[in-house]
Parts: structure tokens; C-alpha cells; sequence
């Protein structure tokens, strides 16, 4: 029995009881007027439950992995790995003004090691304030996406192909990318969609994925400039491009590297059951000839996908990708990786998926199948 029957049957018994009491007897009138309050009360009770819906809501996400691989040489590498477990607790204010966050732990396990051998961390992934503005146009500040690429945003497990995120959007982008700073969004019914932020940079020089602060004690001597522009007027289709520029990549002005620009776009059509997805990001940092060589090496940083995924029926679909990514460095430091493989949804927020992976030898020629569960809710 739910909340609002049970207080109509308490409000009708309660008056049924007083008018049974011989020292109560009423008229015809009398009674009609406890009947029209008793209904008044019983709209009361109804309209309060349907404003007890908590303004606190929580979400989270998970996905455990299973890796198999062997090199040319021999070499083996198996692992299973609970890679992530996120919780999401979101909260509104008001009509204007709520609040999300995401707190994850990876690896499964924080340890208090002297040698610094723990393999899990917990990070805040996100923690920010969002307010509308206009009817089109949001502001938020705190820890945010960095507004780039596909998978930084939107990486839940049940949303992508292929057991592992890919490779470039990993290594180039690099994925997942969180910063402290002010984010500025705004949309339109034609489709079209704009996103400004001002947030810490990196903090890493040539070393793209190192360089990422997180919003913790994050140095902000130079900060980075993002702007987004997306397209979704065409059903099916979604255009999208990014621009970042930060003035110095080590946040200090006196050693020999400085600003960089990240240029990234990405396009994904989608026909009946068919969809093609196809990114590229590349990095373009001002290095001195005075630098040392590893860093000149790397001062041009680039990658690309291209995927095809096909759904043979809502629960099940198959993709196919070629991944490329080169992050600098000596030599030949270009890396392939082609995936093959599938995903299986007993549930719309929870999916089974299995794939293959064939590496080139820059990449570390490492072959083998990749196995995961993951859930969102």
C-alpha cells in the first residue's frame, strides 16, 4: 500500500470512528461538511507526495576487464582488472542552479605503500555548479570534462565499443581530462551547440597525458583556453570541432618550452543500424632548438580513428576500428592498433563485450582478446 492510500484510510477511519461515537451524532449537514473536508485532506496528501521526490539523485558506473595478449617474442601479458567503479551524486537547487560530481576509484584498491606500489587512486572526476542564464545558455564552474574529442564526456560503458577506450583519444586527447576552472555552453534548436571554458592547463611539457592536474593543487601560472563548436540538425549526424590554447605547457616561463595548441574534430553518422565514426586530434607545441632532443621529438603530436560498428539487433552490435597515434620521440614512433569485436546489452545500461586487438611493433606488437562486463545506472 503506498504513503497517500494509507493516509486516506487513516484520515477516513479516523472520522468514520468520531461519527460512530453515540456521543456524536450529527446532521445530514454536519456530516456532508466533515465529507468535503475529508476530501480536502485527501488532495493534500496527494499533492505532497508528488512533491517528496528527492532533489538529490545518485548515478554511477563500473566496468571490470579481462586482458590476454602475447608479443612476437613470447612475452604474455593477463590481467584482470576491476578498471573503475564511479558514483555520481547530483543535486538541484532550484529551476536554475544544480550541482554533479563524480567520484571514482580505479583499480579497485588504494593502498598506503612506502614504495608507492598501490595500482588504484581515487580522483573527483568531476564537482561543479551549473546555473542557467538564458532559456539556451549554461554557466558552471568547478571541476569539469574538458569539453574535446567523443569519450572525454561521454565514457560510460555501456555507450562505446570495445572492451579498453581507444587509444588516441587516450594518449592524445588525453582522455579522461578533468580541470578546475569556468565553462561556458550554450545551444540551439537549428542544432547547433558552443562551449567556452577557462581552466588550468597542463602541466606536463611534452608529456601530454602526464601533464593533467585535475583540479589538485593545480598550478595556474598559465592558464587554457577551450572553445567547442557542434552540429546535430541532421538526424544521425554529429559534426563537432575543438581549439585549445595555452600559453606555456610547463606553467614557467624560463625553460625552453612553451605555448600549445590542440586542435582536435570529430564526425559520427549513424543510418538505421550502421553508424561510422571517424576523430582526429593533433598537438602542436612550441619547443626551443635549445631544448633537449627528446622534447624537439615531440613537439608535433597527432592521432586518428576511423570505426564502423553495425547493430544486428538492439541487444547486439559489432564494430571494426584502426586506430593511429604518434606521441613523439625518437625514430619510427608511429603506433597501429586494429580492433575487432562486440557488445551485447541484456539491459540498456548494462553490456558484455568482447574484442581482438592486433598491434604493430612500435605499439608493442601485442595481440590478444579483450573481455569486460560493464553497468551505468
Amino acid at each position: 500500500m503506498t504513503h497517500k492510500s494509507i493516509a486516506k484510510s487513516t484520515l477516513f477511519g479516523a472520522i468514520t470512528f468520531a461519527l460512530a461515537q453515540p456521543a456524536l451524532a450529527v446532521t445530514d449537514e454536519e456530516f456532508k461538511a466533515l465529507q468535503e473536508q475529508f476530501n480536502l485532506l485527501a488532495e493534500q496528501v496527494e499533492e505532497n507526495s508528488k512533491d517528496s521526490t528527492s532533489d538529490t539523485t545518485i548515478g554511477g558506473y563500473g566496468e571490470l576487464h579481462y586482458n590476454n595478449w602475447s608479443d612476437d617474442q613470447g612475452n604474455t601479458f593477463k590481467e584482470l582488472d576491476f578498471h573503475r567503479f564511479v558514483l555520481m551524486i547530483n543535486h538541484e537547487f532550484n529551476d536554475d542552479i544544480r550541482f554533479f560530481s563524480e567520484f571514482e576509484i580505479e583499480h579497485a584498491t588504494i593502498e598506503d605503500t612506502d614504495d608507492g606500489s598501490s595500482n588504484g587512486y581515487v580522483a573527483v572526476e568531476q564537482a561543479y555548479v551549473q546555473f542557467d542564464l538564458t532559456e539556451n545558455t549554461k554557466a558552471n564552474a568547478g571541476i569539469f570534462l574538458v569539453p574535446v574529442g567523443i569519450l572525454n564526456e561521454t565514457h560510460e560503458p555501456a555507450t562505446f565499443y570495445g572492451v579498453e577506450r581507444n587509444p588516441v583519444e587516450k594518449n592524445i586527447i588525453p582522455t579522461t581530462w578533468s580541470e578546475a576552472g569556468v565553462f561556458l555552453s550554450g545551444h540551439y534548436g537549428s542544432g547547433f551547440s558552443y562551449d567556452l571554458a577557462l581552466s588550468s592547463g597542463l602541466d606536463g611539457g611534452t608529456n601530454i597525458r602526464g601533464g593533467r592536474q585535475k583540479g589538485s593543487n593545480a598550478v595556474a601560472n598559465n592558464l587554457a583556453a577551450t572553445a567547442r563548436a557542434r552540429y546535430t540538425g541532421v538526424p544521425g549526424l554529429v559534426l563537432a570541432a575543438t581549439a585549445q590554447y595555452q600559453d606555456d605547457m610547463t606553467q614557467d616561463t624560463s625553460d625552453d618550452i612553451g605555448s600549445a595548441t590542440l586542435l582536435e574534430a570529430h564526425v559520427r553518422w549513424g543510418i538505421a543500424d550502421f553508424t561510422l565514426t571517424g576523430l582526429y586530434a593533433y598537438w602542436d607545441i612550441d619547443v626551443a632548438a635549445t631544448a633537449s632532443q627528446s622534447d624537439i621529438d615531440k613537439e608535433k603530436q597527432d592521432g586518428g580513428y576511423i570505426e564502423a560498428s553495425y547493430k544486428l539487433h538492439p541487444e547486439w552490435g559489432v564494430f571494426a576500428r584502426q586506430n593511429q597515434w604518434d606521441n613523439g620521440g625518437a625514430g619510427d614512433t608511429s603506433k597501429e592498433q586494429t580492433n575487432i569485436g562486440f557488445n551485447y546489452w541484456p539491459h540498456e545500461y548494462v553490456v558484455l563485450k568482447a574484442d581482438y586487438q592486433i598491434q604493430n611493433d612500435v605499439a608493442g606488437s601485442f595481440d590478444g582478446f579483450n573481455l569486460g562486463v560493464g553497468y551505468q545506472f
